[in-house]
């Protein structure tokens, strides 16, 4: 599981958005979401990198941690 510290995920508008950039790289990638930490993990075939650009274009800043 890969997982992104994402500072400006505050509500579940965010997570929808942050999901949908995730799975626009990968359809069948599972995303566990913790708005109280600011994080999502992923779980995808993608690589950090694709999904952390998504993220990016979805308007999010995020940092990939292992």
């Amino acid at each position: 599981m890969t997982r992104f510290e994402i500072p400006d995920m505050t509500c579940g508008h965010c997570v929808k958005t942050v999901t949908e950039a995730v799975r626009s790289v990968d359809p069948v990638a599972q995303v566990q979401a913790d708005l109280a930490t600011h994080s999502i993990g992923v779980i995808s075939n993608a690589n950090a990198m694709s999904l952390s650009a998504a993220i990016t274009a979805a308007g999010y800043r995020n940092t990939p941690s292992a």
